[in-house]
């Protein structure tokens, strides 16, 4: 396979059809169902399912297939089927199965000027809009990236490409896609993910593992309705006061150390290895690479093994949002009668998410104070992911693309986020190896304003995936 070709390739492909579609798709509002229920009506996520589709069908490939998997009730799973190349002798039913999403988060607000989620804003390198990076690029660099191994005289296995639209609730509609699929599917022995991502913009990064998830809403109701805080404040307890009082079951409020010991687990030495390679690699950077206020101080200051530690292997909470209280403006001298949170909780990699969840709302709801009702929802979870060894070939592979495409060795890396579909397909596919990787790197801000894919990163991590389907068409 010639180098210079396939890299010409990536890079015309993504200047000239892959940015402009991109771009649009950006402007679409199709949010994940668990933020937008009424998504079927709204019709956007017909819009970006309509929009990838067409792009994957006008691609040069001979012999792709496009269609799109529909199921009752379900958001629906945009498939395509590309044949090994060179065509083969016979089907030696060799297959890699490449994911994507094309869901997106909700707006959030704190956009700068001139930047929204739904609008698409070239500045430099950096795409700024919601779902560039975090999952639209994926279909288009997948393809882009098959296509340049056959214009550079490479060879790929069986590929078929997944893109699913229920991602960024959890990934609830998807099982019954992957087993409706099943005979098209295959047995797939490298599964290639593009939602993660990466530490720098300098050389291809590994994800190795994911956190698990578990997302609670727990209410706590104290009154059938508002009355005076004067005339109540000091004998009707707060539901707000009620809440504290739970929460510190589940998390020491000085330190954040989640204190269920069902939500840990011990780091594997091969992992607690990387850890340290890793930290090496990136060492101290202030504020550990994230946006905060002047003056604050994050979790080890100073300590890069330990600060890596904690965002990829330790359990996390998050408050991420509340109802029943008033905003400012219209805030009067009212007791409240309930106060609602939406808790995310991150798990360890190797945590069973459902007994995690049976301790979060065990530890909620038991014996709520001065006998308040409490109810607990666990809305959506996840189990987190620990890659299986590299085979040799693969080792090999990730090596040689970093270097060949970024002139600098690659770096294997956990991530403090979740991808469902890696732990399902773990288990389903035991003998699989895994190439997950993806765009999201420093100031990138999946989920928050002013997300941008990093264009160069993208062209060359498209490059590089092209070198490692090669690579595994010839291991």
């Amino acid at each position: 396979m010639d180098p210079l070709t396939l890299a010409d390739h990536v890079v015309r492909t993504w200047d000239q059809d892959v940015l402009p579609t991109l771009t649009d798709y950006i402007a679409i509002p199709n949010e994940s169902p668990l933020f937008a229920p009424d998504w079927a009506e709204r019709g956007d996520m017909a819009r970006a399912v309509a929009l990838v589709r067409d792009w994957c069908a006008s691609r040069p490939i001979e012999g792709a297939t496009v269609a799109v998997h529909e199921l009752q009730g379900r958001t629906p799973v945009v498939v395509v089927e590309v044949p090994a190349w060179p065509a083969p002798a016979g089907d030696d039913g060799d297959t890699v199965l490449l994911y994507g999403h094309l869901d997106k988060q909700p707006a959030m607000t704190g956009w700068d000027e001139g930047l929204g989620p739904w609008t698409p804003v070239r500045r430099g390198e950096k795409l700024y809009g919601r779902g560039g990076a975090d999952d639209g690029y994926a279909a288009f660099a997948s393809l882009t990236a098959i296509e340049a191994v056959r214009a550079a005289g490479g060879r790929h296995a069986r590929c078929v490409l997944l893109i699913e639209a229920s991602e960024e609730s959890g990934s609830p509609d998807l099982p019954a896609h992957v087993e409706a699929l099943a005979e098209r599917i295959g047995t797939p022995s490298l599964v290639v993910c593009l939602d993660s991502g990466c530490a720098t913009y300098d050389r291809l990064w590994v994800t190795t593992s994911l956190r698990g998830l578990v997302g609670v809403t727990v209410t706590v109701e104290v009154l059938t309705e508002g009355v005076h805080s004067g005339g109540a404040g000091g004998v009707v307890p707060s539901s707000f006061r009620v809440l504290r009082a739970l929460l510190e079951r589940v998390e020491d409020a000085t330190t954040g150390e989640l204190l269920l010991p069902e939500l840990h687990a011990a780091v594997p030495a091969d992992r607690a290895a990387e850890l340290a390679a890793t930290a090496a690699e990136l060492g101290a950077r202030p504020g550990a690479g994230f946006p905060v206020v002047d003056g604050l101080a994050v979790h080890d200051e100073g300590d890069p093994v330990a600060q890596l530690r904690a965002r990829t292997w330790a359990p996390a909470l998050a408050y991420v949002g509340i109802d029943g209280v008033a905003p400012l403006a219209s805030a009067g001298n009212v007791l409240r009668p309930r106060t609602a949170l939406k808790l995310s909780f991150r798990l360890a990699p190797t945590v069973d998410s459902d007994r995690a969840a049976a301790a979060i709302e065990a530890a909620l709801r038991t014996t709520p104070p001065h006998g308040a009702h409490v109810t607990v929802d666990v809305a959506d979870r996840a189990a987190g992911w620990n890659a299986p060894p590299f085979d040799p070939w693969l080792e090999e592979a990730v090596r040689s693309a970093s270097e060949t495409v970024y002139r600098r060795p690659a770096r294997m890396i956990g991530e403090g986020g979740s991808i469902p579909f890696m732990a399902m397909l773990g288990e389903r596919f035991p003998a699989a190896q895994f190439l997950v990787t993806g765009v999201l790197g420093p100031g990138s801000n999946a989920h928050g304003p002013n997300e941008f894919l990093h264009v160069p990163y993208a062209t060359a991590l498209t490059e590089a995936v092209a070198h490692v389907l090669d690579a595994h068409a010839r291991r």
